[in-house]
C-alpha cells in the first residue's frame, strides 16, 4: 500500500489533507492551553523575586536529560516518517516503537525527579512556583502519554503497511510535545 493510497489521505476541501488539517487544528487548541499557562507563569515570575530561589531547586541535569530524550525520540519519529513515505511500514513501526520507548524513558526520569522533589518538601502546595512547575510538567507529561498511545496504535497499522500517512500526523504531534518541553525547560530549570 502506498503512502497516499487511503481515501482519507486524498480528501481535502482546503488543499490540505484533512488529517493534517485536523492535527494542526488540534495543536492550535493545545497552543492556547500551554500559551495561557506560560503567560501566567511569566506574569507571576516577573512580580515575585522569590521564584528565582525556588527555581534554583530544580534539577537542571534531569531537565536536560529529558530534553535530550525527547529530541532523540523526535529524530526517531522523523526516521519513521521517512520509512513510511518509502512504503516500508515495518521499519516505520519499529522506529515508532522506539519513539514510544523514548516516551517511557522521559516519564521514568520525570517520575524520579518528582519523587526527589517531593521528598525534599517541594510539593505542589509549597508555593506558587511549585504549583506552576507541577501543573506545567504534569500537563506536558499527559501529552507525552497521549502521544505514546497514538504512536503505538498507528504503529500497529504501519507494521501491516496500512494507513502509512498517519505516521506523519503522529510525528507532527510528537514534535509539538518536544517543542513544549524545549520551552518549559529554560523557564523552569535554567532561568534563575
Amino acid at each position: 500500500m502506498s503512502f497516499d493510497s487511503s481515501i482519507a489521505a486524498g480528501r481535502s476541501t482546503t488543499g490540505i489533507p484533512n488529517g493534517r488539517l485536523a492535527m494542526w487544528t488540534l495543536l492550535a487548541s493545545e497552543i492556547v492551553i500551554f500559551g495561557g499557562l506560560v503567560a501566567s507563569y511569566l506574569l507571576y515570575r516577573f512580580h515575585n523575586a522569590y521564584w528565582a530561589v525556588e527555581a534554583s531547586h530544580t534539577n537542571v541535569v534531569t531537565g536536560a536529560t529529558n530534553a535530550f530524550i525527547l529530541l532523540t525520540s523526535s529524530l526517531l519519529i522523523v526516521l519513521a516518517q521517512n520509512a513510511a513515505e518509502a512504503g516500508d511500514g515495518k521499519k516505520a513501526a519499529k522506529l515508532m516503537l522506539a519513539t514510544v520507548g523514548g516516551g517511557f524513558l522521559f516519564l521514568a526520569v520525570k517520575s524520579y525527579e518528582y519523587i526527589h522533589e517531593i521528598q525534599h518538601g517541594f510539593t505542589i502546595g509549597a508555593n506558587p512556583f511549585w504549583s506552576f512547575y507541577y501543573t506545567a510538567t504534569a500537563i506536558h507529561s499527559s501529552h507525552v502519554v497521549a502521544g505514546m498511545i497514538a504512536i503505538y496504535i498507528v504503529s500497529l497499522g504501519a507494521a501491516k503497511g496500512k494507513n502509512l500517512q498517519r505516521v506523519e500526523l503522529c510525528g507532527i504531534y510528537w514534535h509539538f510535545v518536544d517543542l513544549v518541553w524545549i520551552l518549559l525547560f529554560p523557564l523552569l530549570y535554567i532561568v534563575k
